[in-house]
């Protein structure tokens, strides 16, 4: 089992740049895929990147290709999301979460096992 912890959120403004960190818990975080995910109010929970075990494999979604970069540093048992050229869009409850099967980036939060509290970013416009 990993505990998962975010931070990093925050109030910024449009075109401004955050990164998110999730520090893990456990010895066995170089094993597990890793995702960011956000929920906006009265939305569903939506994928934003992956990322798989040994960092080589990542994956994006649509919105968010070419602003936001997701990376991992085994040593730390640290995931980031770096996101760049923030839109009010943007704002959202941003989750990180571990996949520990290890066989693909998955999009669906189905098939992420454990999940951080979330960390608030807010883009004004």
């Amino acid at each position: 089992q990993v505990q998962l912890v975010e931070s990093g959120g925050g109030l910024v403004q449009a075109g401004d740049s955050l990164r998110l960190s999730c520090a893990a818990s456990g010895r066995t975080f170089s094993s597990y895929n890793m995702g960011w995910f956000r929920q906006a109010p009265e939305k569903e929970r939506q994928f934003v990147a992956g990322i798989n075990s040994i960092g080589r494999i990542t994956r994006y979604a649509d919105s968010v290709k070419g602003r936001f970069t997701i990376s991992r540093d085994n040593a730390k048992n640290t995931v980031y999301l770096q996101m760049n050229s923030l839109k009010p869009e943007d704002t959202a409850v941003y989750y990180c979460a571990a996949d520990p099967k290890n066989i693909n980036v998955y999009a669906s939060r189905n098939e992420y096992d454990y999940w951080g509290q979330g960390t608030q970013v807010t883009v004004s416009s």
